[in-house]
């Protein structure tokens, strides 16, 4: 018997190395900032791209640089500014995807611009000219964003009527924006476009997908490494939970064939929100591709949707 337990306990100590190795080993591949081999984070243009026009724009035009400190603790944040071309009193706030920055914003910064409004665009913490090494998946960001909303309010004026919009991991963001009890009373509308219901549920539909993973044990391991180094684990953040506390109104966005946030959880946010809601589906549209897709119809679902609720 004591032999038995010997090498129980010995298998056991190696099932638990090796669990934490690999919960390591994941936890840097998904939170910690650094080139990924599983997703591009260039924003060169190519001239057979269908967003050519705006991003050409949006590389030329003239920016105002932006910066403040992180809200959470003293990471310093960049941001790009773009007035209207005409003076406006309404301004969007971009909210980039997992390892895109500011720099990539051209397609959406383009099309707010043609609507009239002034563009804010954010550099995420670990992400394009902002500082920090652990990426937080919309959940740590989500504080920053407020942030920067009060900051544009302070210097452009408490007139400013914000939306907010967001793309993949800035969908999320733009989620997880929603339901904290403190955004400014400015913010009339939320658009998010192929964000996940949570990380839990993305880092898990992940591992199966890339590495053919079951959620037991790694998730939860890489999950508590996360809530020990970044401070949040991963089903606190939420996208559902945030969605539950909004009563603002959201147009949900999401491209049919899109295997990388599967397209049935924009089903799933779409029944969470407790405010005005909108749902466009994209026919065809893989993963943050709806825009490029079909540009006028996208454009013309936004501006038909925040035309109910910007004065």
């Amino acid at each position: 018997m004591k032999k038995f337990w010997k090498w129980f306990l010995i298998v056991v100590g190696v099932l638990l190395v090796i669990d934490i190795g690999a919960g390591m080993y994941f936890f840097h591949t998904a939170e910690v900032r650094d080139k990924k081999s599983f997703i591009s984070n260039d924003a060169k243009i190519t001239k057979n791209d269908p967003l050519l026009k705006q991003k050409t724009w949006y590389k030329n035009v003239k920016k105002e640089n932006w910066s403040m400190t992180s809200a959470t603790d003293n990471l310093k944040l960049k941001a790009y500014y773009i007035p209207a071309e005409r003076p406006s009193d309404k301004t969007v706030i971009l909210a980039h995807g997992f390892l895109q920055s500011k720099d990539g914003e051209g397609g959406p910064a383009a099309m707010f611009h043609e609507l009239g409004y002034n563009v804010l665009a954010p550099d995420d913490r670990a992400h394009g000219d902002s500082q920090g090494k652990l990426i937080g998946y919309g959940w740590t960001d989500r504080r920053d964003y407020i942030k920067w909303m009060n900051k544009l309010l302070k210097i452009k004026g408490s007139h400013q009527q914000l939306v907010m919009y967001g793309v993949s991991m800035g969908g999320a963001t733009t989620m997880m924006v929603s339901g904290e009890p403190d955004v400014p009373t400015q913010v009339k509308a939320y658009i998010e476009d192929c964000g996940y219901t949570s990380v839990e549920d993305e880092i898990t539909y992940q591992a199966k997908s890339m590495y053919n993973l079951p959620k037991w044990p790694l998730v939860p391991t890489v999950s508590l490494i996360s809530k020990i180094r970044a401070g949040y684990d991963y089903s606190e953040a939420s996208s559902l939970k945030q969605l539950a506390k909004n009563k603002k109104p959201m147009l949900f966005i999401h491209g049919s064939k899109d295997t990388f946030v599967p397209t049935k959880m924009v089903y799933q946010l779409y029944d969470a929100t407790k405010g005005p809601r909108e749902k466009y589906i994209v026919k065809g549209a893989g993963h943050a591709e709806s825009l490029q897709t079909d540009y006028p119809r996208y454009k013309r679902t936004v501006e038909q949707f925040l035309n109910r609720y910007m004065e």
